[in-house]
């Protein structure tokens, strides 16, 4: 079984639903209302705090599972963690302000990167098998 990965991944539901309340919540301070994404600064960067975050969840998940299953689990569990940790310091860094989201960013894309070589690498010893 590999409960960390489920875990990482029921963690990152939870983010991307608190990055959705935020964005409502944003939404209502500012008056903005549906469909319309522009016109407050504030709210606009919560909507991209939860855009950017959706968008690195499709590639996220994936190598999370796949670095589990052919590689380490216990590592890929500890760079799930850490680019979650990334994304909440990412959504609520930008949210603030847009300059604050850069350690965030980082934090998520070295997580990202390590998990993917754990990945490729894992995957290609199993064809060289």
């Amino acid at each position: 079984m590999h409960l960390h990965a489920a875990l990482i991944t029921a963690l990152n539901v939870v983010l991307i639903f608190v990055a959705m309340l935020l964005v409502g919540r944003a939404r209502g301070r500012s008056g903005i209302e549906a469909p319309a994404i522009t016109g407050d600064p504030g709210f606009e960067r919560a909507f991209r705090a939860h855009q950017n975050t959706l968008e690195q969840t499709m590639m996220f998940l994936p190598v999370l599972w796949l670095a589990t299953l052919y590689s380490n689990e216990k590592y890929a569990a500890w760079l799930g963690f850490a680019w979650l940790a990334g994304r909440l310091w990412y959504v609520f860094g930008y949210i603030q302000d847009a300059g604050k989201r850069s350690g965030g960013f980082l934090v998520g894309f070295l997580a990202f990167a390590l998990l993917t070589l754990m990945a490729l690498w894992g995957i290609g010893k199993q064809l060289l098998a």
